[in-house]
């Protein structure tokens, strides 16, 4: 489609050029003289496109005006007078910015998904220069429920300039918000929805402050057979619908000691034969294994196990595992052996 549209472009573009050598020739050379020809005489001899021209000439054409509106950005700003060293000022500043803000998203009835809070920072000139080097800082906020309510807003940002230290003083702030639609969403039967998200996203911001991003999240286990191996991703409150023909099977379920339980193994054959230790204790009547695993072979972060499902003569089935002292989990005994969990 593009390419025909350029084509058609360039198609008119030279017919434009030859009327216009012809014009010439004719000794027309201002548009007025242009505008004086007749046009039927015109439309004979040049053609429909130097009747177009004429109409444009004679002020007869209609040329359709294609309105753009330009995209509104809705952000506030402010440059201190004085260097800024509490929070005090600061928070003031915000609380007007989300006032602002609020106001002029409600009159197009939006509202905010997302806040980014920048803060410039002033470093000491050097070498008697007049210029400072400037450094930001910049933090985003995802509102979990989008809303213009000045009030939680302001508290989300409140709680995260708590905890926070600068080294140089602050110069100027910006806050911008995303604006988004109002959501409607009707949930189903076996939906649910959080009572509150904002206060439980403050909660999490709470200890984001507190602990750290690398220590609040969603744990996510990692492709890996390596056991406890998990990261932590940023939370987020996200519960479908209940797929009730889903298949279900009854297995027991190992509840995993944290951390590991030191035990004592004596062995018959290379096999456990008898376990001791703080939470387990007694002759192995049955069992399972060994289950070898290793991996990260390649760095410093190798490790290696072998695993076994075990169970004592009061009933109690657990697991255990034994490795190299200098790569066991938790705490292991002298020998490398560990109980992981008990079986339900």
């Amino acid at each position: 489609m593009a390419r025909r549209t350029k084509s058609k472009d360039l198609q008119r573009t030279s017919e434009v050029r030859h009327i216009l050598q012809i014009l010439r020739k004719w000794g027309v050379h201002t548009l007025g003289q242009f505008a004086s020809l007749d046009k039927e005489d015109l439309n004979a001899r040049l053609g429909p496109e130097a009747v177009r021209l004429w109409e444009r000439a004679n002020g007869k054409a209609t040329r359709l005006l294609k309105l753009v509106q330009p995209p509104e950005s809705f952000g506030e700003s402010f440059e201190f007078e004085h260097d800024v060293e509490t929070v005090e000022p600061l928070l003031f500043m915000l609380r007007r910015f989300l006032q602002q803000l609020a106001l002029r998203l409600s009159g197009i009835y939006l509202v905010a998904k997302e806040l980014t809070l920048r803060i410039t920072f002033a470093d000491t000139p050097r070498d008697g220069l007049a210029a400072a080097n400037q450094k930001y800082y910049e933090r985003c906020f995802k509102i979990p429920q989008p809303t213009n309510d000045v009030d939680l807003l302001f508290r989300m940002l409140h709680t995260h300039l708590e905890n926070f230290t600068s080294e140089q003083p602050i110069i100027a702030v910006s806050l911008e918000a995303k604006p988004i639609k109002p959501a409607r969403q009707q949930f189903g039967l076996f939906e649910t929805a959080l009572r509150d998200p904002h206060q439980l996203y403050e909660t999490l911001a709470r200890l984001i402050a507190l602990l750290g991003t690398d220590r609040v999240g969603t744990p996510v286990l990692e492709e890996t057979y390596r056991p406890d191996a998990f990261h932590l991703e940023p939370f987020a409150w996200q519960v479908g619908a209940i797929d009730l023909n889903r298949p279900t099977s009854l297995q027991p379920a190992l509840r995993r000691l944290r951390t590991n339980v030191s035990a004592s193994v004596l062995l018959n054959e290379n096999k456990p034969a008898h376990i001791r230790s703080a939470r387990i204790e007694g002759e192995v009547s049955a069992h399972k294994g060994p289950y070898a695993t290793s991996g990260n072979w390649w760095d410093e972060t190798n490790w290696s196990r072998i695993e076994w499902d075990v169970q004592l003569e009061n009933g109690v089935v657990a697991r255990c595992h034994q490795s190299p002292p200098s790569q066991s989990y938790g705490v292991a005994g002298e020998s490398g052996w560990a109980i992981d969990g008990i079986y339900d």
